[in-house]
């Protein structure tokens, strides 16, 4: 099972706007420490070494915490459930920091299991 390192992301705003899990070039720049905020996990820390070691991303390349992200992170077919080596604690803690987002930054934020 990999050990999975989980923190909050970085963001400066809020967007109800569409969804597209964003890809290395999407950012304005290559340095996976300024990157890595926009996700909630890494398989090797952060900052990662590779970008495939980020996982469940919820923050927009803008820099906006994106409320349908944070329900695919939490519930959804590529959510932290769809992720086969997370140890449960970890997938626990994962929920509880995507309810805390929600709640905090979306009103009526309720996301399922």
């Amino acid at each position: 099972m990999t050990d999975y390192s989980l923190h909050e992301p970085e963001f400066s705003g809020t967007t109800d706007g569409g969804w597209d899990e964003p890809q290395l070039e999407d950012f304005d720049t290559d340095d996976l420490s300024a990157v890595d905020d926009h996700f909630l996990l890494s398989a090797d820390g952060f900052p990662p070494e590779n970008f495939t070691d980020l996982k469940l991303p919820v923050v927009d390349p803008d820099g906006n915490l994106n409320r349908h992200a944070l329900q695919t992170a939490k519930s959804g077919g590529h959510g932290v459930g769809a992720i086969d080596d997370v140890d449960d604690d970890t997938k626990e803690d994962v929920k509880e920091l995507i309810d805390r987002l929600a709640n905090e930054h979306f009103e009526d934020a309720e996301f399922g299991d």
